[in-house]
């Protein structure tokens, strides 16, 4: 994956210079807001860049252009680039926002954006609360990020020679946006209404959070925004959906898996992190339509409750393997794979597009952070 790689370094290299004119910007107005972009940079430093990864794929898979890109001295990626560093900025954006809803203390290893607020609150002894403070600033935080995400896929739509590729683009990114924040609703939505829905129709809502919180904004979305700068046809379009959907949603039930039995040191959260959190994921939908009552009984009772210690975290993940659960997930998130993976057989894509998402696919739904 030399250009993936390649990619990556370009995608950096981009966010860094956004980043650096837009500090210039806050400076100009305070130095206090030194703060908004010393912890933008920290959560725009890291990461897999897997949406920026099947942005340019799904650009790749549509040119044709019959020349290395990356040998042109950069002029034709500039508009993809760029409109993958507005994903990854959109990204870091939801993460914020996504912290605060769920009151997670860390990410990736470090504090969330709401926590470092609070801490700097502490350290320099100010009046009011902690808490209320990280709070708001996180929350403007990632409102600032979502806005500058906006810039940057302006900046790089801008660049285009073709306004109907630029239109195209610009309405699979507000379509994105739509969708995840609709996702995001309707999974605080389960954690609350859950117990309250037919049995029958659990595992169903489940999917549909993943399918827009997770599966369309992490796969689906990046590979048409790329596909559209490219120019691409209604039928390619339709290759990269057929291809991103179930993708992005073997994606989310891996992390979902991740969200229970992670290593923290890999995955940079607590282990259990999400039973702790509540979280009415697949995982949990299929588990209880495979538990005793009584057991299901005591899954509903402990799963949100924030003071969970490690012998009730493993007890959970006893249960829930045990149950058969798991191996359930398992065996859809693979499914999930070979129907994304045989779109790419007679797909009216590039070749070598289509050998580097296939990889991908492999990468997304068997990695371990």
């Amino acid at each position: 994956m030399a250009h993936g790689s390649r990619l990556v370094d370009l995608v950096h290299a981009r966010i860094e210079e956004f980043l650096a004119e837009r500090t210039s910007i806050l400076r100009s107005i305070s130095p206090d807001l030194d703060p908004l972009t010393s912890f933008s940079g920290r959560f725009l430093s890291g990461g897999k860049r897997f949406r920026a990864l099947f942005c340019y794929w799904g650009w790749e898979a549509v040119g044709a252009r019959g020349f290395d890109p990356f040998e042109t001295g950069g002029r034709d990626l500039f508009p993809v680039v760029s409109a993958a560093s507005a994903l990854e900025v959109f990204h870091a954006a939801a993460l914020v926002h996504d912290d605060i809803i769920d009151n997670s203390d860390t990410r990736r290893g470090a504090p969330s954006a709401h926590r470092l607020f609070e801490t700097l609150h502490a350290d320099a002894g100010w009046a009011g609360s902690g808490a209320d403070f990280g709070r708001a600033s996180g929350i403007l935080l990632g409102d600032l990020l979502l806005g500058w995400s906006d810039e940057l896929l302006d900046e790089g739509l801008g660049a285009l020679s073709d306004p109907q590729a630029a239109r195209a683009a610009r309405a699979e990114f507000i379509r994105m946006r739509t969708e995840v924040t609709a996702g995001q609703y309707l999974d605080i939505l389960e954690e609350r209404a859950w117990l309250t829905q037919p049995e029958s129709e659990q595992r169903t809502r489940a999917e549909r959070v993943i399918v827009y919180k997770a599966a369309k904004y992490s796969v689906e979305a990046p590979l048409t925004i790329g596909g559209a700068i490219a120019g691409a046809s209604a039928t390619q379009l339709a290759a990269l959906r057929d291809f991103g959907l179930p993708l992005g949603i073997a994606y989310q039930l891996r992390d979902d898996l991740l969200g229970v039995y992670g290593d923290p040191d890999v995955t940079g959260k607590p282990s259990g992190d999400d039973l702790r959190e509540g979280k009415r994921t697949m995982l949990v939908a299929i588990a209880r339509e495979r538990l005793a009552p009584g057991q299901r009984r005591l899954l509903d009772e402990l799963l949100g409750d924030p003071g969970l210690g490690s012998d009730q975290v493993r007890m959970l993940q006893r249960t829930l393997s045990e149950c058969g659960a798991v191996d359930e997930v398992e065996r859809i998130i693979a499914d999930n794979v070979a129907r994304a993976t045989a779109v790419l057989a007679d797909a009216p894509l590039g070749r070598e597009a289509r050998s580097e998402l296939g990889s991908l696919a492999k990468a997304v739904s068997r990695r371990t952070s």
